[in-house]
C-alpha cells in the first residue's frame, strides 16, 4: 500500500514520500483492547461497564476429557468380534481407575485375564470391530481471565467479552510462554548489557525483569527457579532457547510451552542491544504491573510478544496518535535483514528511482541514520516500522 505523489523538481509521479510498512508498536500510550473469548460455549460472568482486575474471571466452560483407546481383545487375547462376550460394562458406565473393564476365565477358572481401566472417565465405546473400548477423562473446567486490568467494554453471550484498558504498549519480535504479569524491575544499567545468572535475587520473585542485549542460560535457569514471571531482552541465542526448553522451538506458534514464566525478545535472535526508547520507556515504568504474553505466530495471523502496562492517565498528546500513513522522513524503523539486522534508526531520503542492488534487482530503497549515527540504504522491503 503506497502513497503516490509528484517530484516538483524530476516531475515523476511515483511512492516517493512514503510507503506502508506494517511493523512493532512501541507506544507510550495509547488503548489496548483484548477479546476474552472461551474455546466452545459457556458461562459469561462478566456485565457491560464491569471494572476488572487481572485476574478476574470473565468466563467458564467446561471441555471433554482426552479419550483413552484400551486395546481389550489384544490384551485378552481373544478375536476383536469375541470381546462382547467379555465386556463387564455398559456405554455410558462411569469407572474409576483399576476397575475392571473385561475378563476372560478358562479350564475351571485356573486361567484369568482381566482388563482394568487406566483412568477415571465414562466409558465411550465398546466396538466389536476393533476389539477397543474408548474410556473418555473427567470433564474439564476451562476458565479465562480479564488478562488486563480495565473495563467490558462488550459481551458476547455465552462465548466471552472484551476488556479495555489505557496503557503503555510494546510489542517484541519473539517470544515464549503464555500471559502473565508482574512489576516491572530493571536489573541492568544499559540496554548493551548482559542479564546474568548473578544479577537475579530471591527478591525477583513474582517481577518481570528486563534486561539489556542478551540472557544467558544460567539467567535463564535461575530465572525460573526464583519464580520470576517473566524476562525481557534485547536478543538470546537461539542455543540458550533450545538449553532452556529442551528441546527444538516449533517455527509456527509459541506459547503453549510448559514453563512458568515467559521470555521476550524485543529485537532479535544473538546479542541484540535493546532499543533504547524500548528500554527508557521500561525503566521509567519500573515498578509499575506489566502484563504480558510470549506468543508468537510468524506464518498467517501475525501474533507478536507483547507488554501490557495498564495506565490511568488521560492521553497525552495527540503525537502519540498510530501512524497509519506510512514510512516518512523521520519515520523510526527497523530493519529486518542482513547485514544491518535488528539496527534501529529514522528514514533519512527515500529515493524516486529505482535502485539496484547486490542482486542486479532494481527496488526501492530508503536511507536510514541508524542510532550511531551512519547512513545506510536499504531496500524498503527489508525494514519496518517502529510505531510509537
Amino acid at each position: 500500500m503506497a502513497c503516490m505523489n509528484t517530484d516538483e523538481k524530476s516531475g515523476k509521479t511515483s511512492e516517493s514520500m512514503y510507503a506502508y510498512t506494517p511493523g512493532l508498536k512501541i507506544k507510550r500510550y495509547t488503548e489496548v483492547v483484548k477479546v476474552r473469548k472461551l474455546p466452545l460455549k459457556g458461562k459469561v460472568l462478566v456485565n457491560l461497564g464491569d471494572v476488572l482486575s487481572y485476574d478476574d474471571t470473565v468466563a467458564k466452560t467446561t471441555v471433554l476429557g482426552d479419550p483413552v483407546f484400551v486395546k481389550c481383545s489384544q490384551i485378552l487375547d481373544v478375536e476383536p468380534e469375541e470381546l462382547m462376550r467379555y465386556v463387564v460394562v455398559d456405554e455410558k458406565d462411569f469407572v474409576k481407575k483399576d476397575d475392571v473393564l473385561a475378563k476372560y476365565e478358562a479350564l475351571f477358572g485356573l486361567l484369568k485375564k482381566q482388563v482394568c481401566s487406566p483412568i477415571d472417565g465414562v466409558v465411550e465405546s465398546i466396538s466389536g470391530l476393533t476389539g477397543q473400548i474408548i474410556v473418555r477423562g473427567d470433564p474439564k473446567p476451562v476458565e479465562i481471565n480479564a488478562y488486563i486490568p480495565g473495563k467490558i467494554v462488550d459481551v458476547m453471550p455465552e462465548e466471552g467479552a472484551v476488556v479495555e484498558t489505557s496503557a503503555t504498549f510494546i510489542q517484541g519480535i519473539f517470544g515464549i510462554g503464555g500471559e502473565k504479569h508482574g512489576k516491572l524491575k530493571v536489573l541492568v544499567e544499559s540496554p548493551e548489557e548482559v542479564l546474568t545468572e548473578e544479577a537475579i535475587s530471591d527478591e525477583e520473585k513474582g517481577c518481570v525483569i528486563i534486561g539489556g542485549s542478551e540472557v544467558t542460560p544460567a539467567a535463564l535457569k535461575h530465572a525460573m527457579d526464583v519464580g520470576v514471571t517473566g524476562v525481557v531482552v534485547g536478543g538470546v541465542e537461539h542455543s540458550c532457547l533450545v538449553e532452556f526448553l529442551g528441546r527444538e522451538i516449533g517455527v509456527g506458534i509459541t506459547g503453549e510451552e510448559d514453563i512458568p514464566m515467559s521470555l521476550i525478545i524485543t529485537e532479535g535472535f544473538g546479542r541484540m542491544t535493546m532499543s533504547r526508547k524500548t528500554f527508557n520507556l521500561l525503566k521509567q515504568f519500573e515498578g509499575h504491573t506489566a502484563c504480558i504474553n510470549g506468543s508468537t505466530q510468524i506464518r498467517a495471523g501475525v501474533m507478536r510478544p507483547e507488554i501490557i502496562i495498564p495506565r490511568q492517565e488521560e492521553s497525552e498528546s495527540s503525537s502519540e496518535v498510530e501512524i497509519s500513513a506510512g514510512i516518512m522522513p523521520g519515520t523510526q524503523v527497523r530493519i529486518i535483514a542482513e547485514p544491518y539486522f535488528g539496527a534501529i534508526g529514522k528514514v533519512t531520503i527515500l529515493p524516486v528511482d529505482l535502485q539496484e542492488i547486490e542482486t542486479e534487482s532494481a527496488v526501492r530503497v530508503l536511507d536510514v541514520e541508524l542510532e550511531d549515527g551512519e547512513i545506510i540504504q536499504v531496500p524498503r522491503a527489508n525494514v519496518e516500522i517502529i510505531e510509537e
